[in-house]
């Protein structure tokens, strides 16, 4: 046997072309081996793969459950100075330019171009559709004769014709052709759970316009003075001078009953309408509106408490 043994020598396997090695790596049928790998060691790696991500899938699964427990579908869970927006709230207007123009602030129309102003009039039939159906929430309460809603409620805002000229069938001030200008509306960003903390007479800042200190004084005696305050001008003298008489619709500013915010279903921000009444036609006019409350911060870099944006009636 050992004779048997000697006499057997190692054979070199057949030199194959490059399609025979390709098609005997697909299929060996003498090994029945399929990529070069038999059944079992196929079913083996497929198993293997099957069960690691598997275990993945549970593991991340399971993580995921976890973190969604500390949420609250209602209200973040960081609030004011620990939130990423803080609590000092900024201001944003409406109607906004083209998205041509999405970094532009520049509101520039021509009376006398019908198409152009009929598109600043449809941006605000947009904007304002919510509060035409905030009627439909269940959620919604006239707080005419109260200061707060109810728990779980908010108070309505109506846009209607005590706004004037500042709603629909005026066209919002755009296009008058008798020298007026239009309506801009500001609203306060919403922070979760934010209060305003209201100015007095007293406690009005020297950095105030005299106008607002005055009328803030006013509204005291009657105790209406629980309003986050607004007030817009000109950025330069040149502004000033160009901007012409401003007016406030429904009033000057926030009233309390609107805070704090709670994310209440169907919940609509109050808004300021602002109509310039007779800015100068044909220049440029640089505006910066503010809200007043002493705990809003003002930081023009920043834009926090105020809003910048630009005006040009042709």
């Amino acid at each position: 046997m050992a004779d048997k043994k000697a006499d057997q020598f190692y054979t070199r396997p057949p030199k194959l072309g490059k399609w025979e090695g390709f098609k005997i790596f697909l299929w060996n049928p003498e090994t029945s081996q399929f990529l070069g790998r038999t059944g079992s060691s196929w079913g083996k790696i497929l198993l293997f793969y099957l069960i690691f991500y598997a275990v993945l899938v549970g593991f991340f699964a399971a993580m995921l459950a976890v973190f969604y427990q500390t949420l609250d579908d209602t209200k973040p869970k960081w609030q004011g100075d620990n939130s990423l927006i803080g609590s000092n709230p900024g201001l944003g207007f409406r109607p906004m330019p083209p998205d041509s123009n999405v970094e532009s602030t520049l509101i520039w129309y021509k009376t006398g171009e019908p198409k152009n102003v009929q598109y600043w009039i449809d941006e605000l039939d947009k904007f304002l559709e919510p509060y035409q159906q905030q009627t439909t929430s269940e959620n919604v309460q006239n707080c005419d004769n109260r200061d707060k809603p109810d728990e779980g409620k908010f108070c309505d805002f109506k846009v209607t014709n005590a706004i004037a000229p500042c709603n629909k069938d005026y066209g919002y001030g755009f296009g008058s052709k008798e020298g007026g200008g239009p309506c801009i509306f500001l609203k306060l960003n919403k922070i979760f759970g934010w209060v305003p903390d209201y100015y007095t007479n007293a406690t009005a800042p020297s950095n105030m316009p005299k106008h607002l200190r005055d009328h803030i004084a006013k509204e005291e005696m009657t105790g209406q003075h629980h309003v986050v305050w607004v007030d817009c001008e000109g950025e330069n003298p040149a502004d000033v001078e160009n901007i012409g008489p401003i007016y406030y619709f429904p009033q000057r500013g926030f009233k309390a009953k609107y805070f704090p915010f709670t994310n209440v279903k169907g919940y609509v921000s109050p808004l300021v309408a602002v109509h310039f009444e007779k800015p100068t036609r044909g220049v440029l006019i640089n505006i910066e509106c503010k809200a007043w409350a002493r705990n809003i911060h003002h930081d023009r870099v920043d834009r926090r408490g105020s809003v910048h944006f630009e005006l040009m009636v042709d």
